[in-house]
Parts: structure tokens; C-alpha cells; sequence
């Protein structure tokens, strides 16, 4: 199997054999000695990672949203036709009513990796948000660290009355919010908007962190789970296929809980490329959505697993 970087570096005898007026999805042949070649194709590429899962709340009233998995997208991505590439789609966080949630698992297409969202802070058992794709919101005063160009940092919660901060949004998206007052989780933050498949979609936003009382909103593109609403109340998770973050668990103080965080949203590939080729999955493993051609082009929604892809 042969990973690239994102540009092949062509030599100066390198001819285009084909050119598509109005298009960047054509494909050009390398010599690679006597009688052979490598036809390379050039795609257009969105890959948005596994949400984090919210914190929960243990004998407290506070807890942070899980941070939306990186999101990253580009055009002009060149591989070589007939070569196979590793796809992974990352599931989202995984709900923890109690003890350390992990961090979500990452998206991978050939060399492009999107990095999983961080967990939620839990404000009195183990109370760090993690860093990923997009920070975890805190329940106390720190928040988890996104991943430049993928996504942004969780928002702060309080050590006074206030609730556990939002997760941070995937992509050119927002850092979560912190705690709006006493008694109040953070919104998480809103995600990015994305072109590939023709309309603008807003995908990998933040989940809202929680207090004993009031959660905080998703994110106004609804991808991230809310905040659990209510003195003893899970949070909402993260929706499937948008890396969205779950919202932070809801307790009403000692002796409560654990009521857990919402499970993080799984992630997505997306690919663009010439209705002159075919996609396929040697050896199985993944889940591939290819409509009807049109415009010239195909694209391709790869929702679930881990294989091989590859481009004839």
C-alpha cells in the first residue's frame, strides 16, 4: 500500500493527458521507467473524526461537553489510481458514567488524519477535560486543547456555583462557552460549515456542559449533545456522522450520580472526484454511499469502519 503527501512533486517532462475545462478532477500519468506508469487522480476530501464524550457528574453538580473531532477538508488531494489507501472512520467517545472517558478515535484518509475529540471534565473525579480534534469543556477552571487546524479549545467551567463549560467546535468552528452564571453549563461551540456534497452543512460542534439544574445547548447547528437538564440527568450525544460532542452529565451534588456524559458522534469521510473513476473497498470493512454522478463528478460518504479504498 502507498500513502502519499498531499502533493505529488511531478517532474518538468510530466505531460497532463487529459484536461477538463471548469474542472480540478482530471488525472495525469507518471513514468516510472522503462514501460511503466501511474495514473494520479485528484480529489476533493472532507474527514471529520469521532466526538468526545461528556463528563460526567460523581458528587457533584458539574460536569464539561465533550469536544467535536477535528475536521478537515481540502481540494486538489493527489493519489495514484489502482493504489489502495487506509480509510478509517472514528466512532464516537464512549459514555463513561463513572472513571476516565477516552479519547475519541480518529478518521484517516491515506495520509490525512483527523484527530478525535477530547472527553468532558468532570469537576470531582478525574476532573481534567482532554485535548483532541477539539478540547473537552472543564468543570473547574482548565479546558482541553484542540488541534491546530482542526479544531478549537473547550470552554471553562467554575469553582463557584457556575456550570461546566462547552465543548469546542471541529474546523473553523468556535471554542466551547464557558459557564454563563451560577447554576448554568456552557453552550458548546457551533461547528463548521462544508461544501463538498453541493449545499453548505454545519457539522462538529461542541456538547454542552451541565450543572445541577441547566444544561448547556449543543450548539446552534444541533450536532453536539446538550447538557443534562435537570438536577440528575445524563447528557445528550453527539450526532452520528458529524463528529459532534456529547453534553456533560447533570448531578445535584454529593451523594448523586454518577449520571454520565453523552457518547460522542461518530465521524465521516467524504470524497469528491471524477465521474471518469470508480471507488471501490478491496476486501471489505466499509461502509460507502456513491449517488448518481453529476456535474462531472462522483461523491462518495464513507460512514462507518476501517479498509482499504482505492480508485479505477
Amino acid at each position: 500500500m502507498r500513502d502519499l503527501k498531499n502533493k505529488l512533486t511531478l517532474g518538468k517532462n510530466t505531460k497532463n493527458i487529459q484536461t477538463r475545462k471548469g474542472k480540478s478532477f482530471g488525472y495525469q500519468v507518471l513514468g516510472f521507467g522503462a514501460g511503466g506508469s501511474k495514473t494520479v487522480i485528484s480529489l476533493e476530501y472532507l474527514v471529520i473524526a469521532g466526538g468526545g464524550a461528556g463528563g460526567a457528574s460523581f458528587n457533584s453538580y458539574t460536569a464539561g461537553g465533550g469536544g467535536a473531532g477535528g475536521q478537515l477538508a481540502a481540494t486538489g488531494y493527489e493519489l495514484f489510481a489502482g493504489d489502495p489507501y487506509t480509510v478509517t472512520v472514528g466512532a464516537g467517545g464512549t459514555s463513561e458514567p463513572s472513571g476516565a472517558t477516552p479519547l475519541a478515535p480518529d478518521s484517516v484518509l491515506a495520509t490525512i488524519t483527523a484527530k478525535g475529540g477530547g472527553r468532558g471534565g468532570f469537576a470531582s473525579f478525574n476532573p481534567l477535560a482532554g485535548n483532541g480534534g477539539s478540547g473537552g469543556g472543564q468543570a473547574d477552571n482548565n479546558t482541553g486543547t484542540g488541534t491546530p487546524g482542526q479544531g478549537n479549545d473547550g470552554g471553562g467551567g467554575s469553582t463557584t456555583g457556575g456550570g461546566g463549560g462547552g465543548g469546542g467546535a471541529g474546523g473553523a468552528g468556535a471554542a466551547g462557552s464557558g459557564s454563563t452564571g451560577p447554576r448554568y453549563g456552557g453552550a458548546g461551540g457551533n461547528g463548521a460549515a462544508n461544501s463538498i456534497t453541493g449545499t453548505p452543512v454545519t457539522r462538529a460542534g461542541g456538547g454542552g456542559g451541565a450543572y445541577g439544574g441547566n444544561g448547556g445547548a449543543g450548539n446552534p447547528s444541533g450536532t453536539g449533545g446538550p447538557g443534562g437538564n435537570g438536577p440528575s440527568a445524563n447528557g445528550g450525544n453527539g450526532v452520528a456522522n458529524a463528529g459532534g460532542g456529547g453534553g456533560g452529565g447533570s448531578g445535584n451534588g454529593p451523594g448523586s450520580g454518577p449520571n454520565a456524559g453523552g457518547a460522542g458522534g461518530s465521524g465521516i469521510v467524504v470524497v469528491k472526484y471524477s465521474d471518469t473513476l470508480t471507488i471501490s473497498n478491496p476486501g471489505g470493512g466499509l461502509t460507502i454511499s456513491t449517488p448518481a454522478a453529476g456535474g462531472g463528478y462522483k461523491i462518495s460518504s464513507i460512514t462507518a469502519g476501517t479498509g482499504l479504498v482505492q480508485w479505477n
